[in-house]
Parts: C-alpha cells; structure tokens; sequence
C-alpha cells in the first residue's frame, strides 16, 4: 500500500476518481433524484385562506349543461374555445377562457407533491387532476429559489435569482399582477389570500403594453422557441398560449413575438412561464400542440407542476 502512494501520479488517479464521484452526485440531486418535501393536498385540506365563498364542491355541483367539441368546452361556469393560428413561421394554440369562478383556474404539482426532481408530463398530471384544459406551469423543482405559492398554500418563500425576480401573482379575485420577489414578501401575499405565485418570467405584457424591447430578451432565450404563456384580458377572462418550435414546420417564438400576440389578444397582463421541451397544451386529455426538445420526435417532457382549468 505504501509503495503504491509513492507514485506521484497515483494521487492524481485518486483525486480525480473523487471529483469524478462528487460531481455525479450533485448532478443526480440537482436533476434525477426525487425529493419529496410535502404532499400538496394535505397542506390545502388545511388552509382556510385564498378560497373564495363559493367552494370547489358546490361548483362542481351546478355545471348545468357541458358541451364539448374538438376545439371548445362549456358548462355553467367555463367556457373555453381553442383556436390553432400561425405567425412568423410558428404554428400557435390559444386557448380562450372565461369562468364565474377564480377558483376554477387552479394548479397541481406533479405526483401532488412538492419537491425536488418529482416530474410527471403534463398530461399525467391533468389527468391525475382532472383538468379540463392544462398547460405546463413553472417547473420550480427545477429551481432553488423563485416563490412557489400554489392554490392558496405558499410552499417556498426564497426570492429568486433571476436578474428579473419578476413573478406572477394571481389574488382571491382572480386577477393577475406582476411582482418583483425583493419588493413583496411572501407573508404579504399569504396575508392579502393570494392564490397563486408562478415564478419564472419575464413579464410579457402590463398595462395592455409589451414590456419586452427588441433587444431586452433574456439571455436563456434570445432565440426563437417553443413557448408557454398565460395572460388576463379582463375579469375572470384569460388567455393560455403554446407555440410549437425547434423543427421545420414552426421555427417558435421570441419573446417579443409572444407578447406581441398576446397584446393582439387583448391581454392587460400576460407573463412568460418555462417553454422549450416542456411548452404543452392539454385539451379534454389529448396534447394538441407538438411538443419536442431536439426537433425530430414528438414527445413531452416531465415537468414539476401545470396550470389548469378544471373543478
């Protein structure tokens, strides 16, 4: 043994077998092993704030007559239609949504756990929650930081990172607003019975006005890509968009291009949230978009929650 350390370079074999080993494992944690943290159910069966005075159940109760077709749904309180579009090379789905209730517009995490690395597709987890219509949300689990408040239960309170820090929050009215994390903490948002806190970005539009200049892109997304979004035109009215991108057939979407769109649409607010191999749409259980994440197979990518219309 002691001969064996006598050979300089043997320590090197050594040490660089370690790096080796430990940079494995911080790769398996950050992106492969699941970390459950806290089922989600069981922390909304006991919250009573960010409910409004009609619940869940008595909803469901009275959907009166639901019409379904190919591109559109109705009931007594939501009525969604779906539309395909094209624009600059880029096939699109718009989803246009209107409901009686804030409550209706929901998120899920996938396996109904928030944690680290626990995914599922899209259309599992619309599945799992019954949603009407879903698209990817956040992907927080991708993340370390950037608040996660969902369904009126905050599950993380770190500001993020991001140069931007700019989140979506959805409150009790169901009406959208564009925060900077550093400037509003989380116990005031938990105070104020907000509903929801979707972190990624940046924002898209304010005021009926893009905020994303020409060259203001940022800089994981300079280029044109598939892309998810969600915008509010007026009370209880929205819009969900996903592009397709990355093949021959759609090139995808800048961010600039987004909004634009969405300021078409007549969209006061409207915020980017994680595209690329994750942007899906579900309607009625069946992706209607294509998603990809290396242009040459169709395929979704798990991701760690969605954004649903659903009961």
């Amino acid at each position: 043994m002691i001969k064996f350390f006598k050979k300089p370079y043997r320590y090197a074999v050594i040490f660089s077998i370690l790096l080796i080993s430990f940079s494995t494992f911080v790769l398996l944690d950050t992106f492969v092993i699941p970390k459950s943290q806290v089922k989600s159910e069981e922390n909304i069966a006991d919250n009573s704030s960010g409910t409004s005075d009609t619940n869940d159940d008595n909803i469901s109760s009275d959907m009166g007559e639901v019409i379904i077709t190919e591109n559109s749904y109705s009931d007594e309180n939501i009525e969604i239609a779906i539309e395909r579009d094209r624009e600059n090379g880029t096939t699109f789905y718009v989803a246009d949504i209107t409901i009686k209730n804030p409550n209706l517009l929901k998120t899920a995490f996938a396996n109904n756990t928030y944690g680290r690395n626990i995914k599922e597709a899209t259309s599992v987890i619309a599945s799992e929650n019954n949603a009407i219509l879903a698209i990817n949300g956040d992907f927080y689990g991708f993340r370390n930081s950037g608040y996660v408040l969902r369904n009126g239960v905050a599950y993380r309170d770190t500001i993020s990172t991001d140069e931007y820090g700019e989140a979506l929050v959805i409150d009790s009215e169901g009406n959208f607003e564009i925060i900077n994390e550093s400037e509003t903490s989380m116990s005031d948002l938990e105070n104020q019975g907000v509903l929801q806190v979707l972190s990624f970005g940046p924002a898209l539009v304010e005021n009926g006005e893009s905020v994303v200049g020409e060259n203001d892109e940022v800089g994981k997304a300079m280029v044109s890509n598939p892309r998810t979004a969600i915008g509010q035109v007026g009370p209880l009215h929205y819009i969900m968009i996903v592009s397709d991108g990355r093949t021959s057939e759609s090139e995808g979407f800048t961010l600039k291009e987004l909004s634009n769109i969405l300021v078409d649409r007549g969209c006061i607010t409207a915020y980017n949230l994680d595209g690329g191999g994750s942007s899906t749409m579900v309607f009625n259980g069946q992706v209607i978009n294509k998603p990809t994440t290396n242009g040459k197979s169709i395929k979704e990518r798990e991701v760690s929650d969605i954004v649903y219309i659903g009961y």
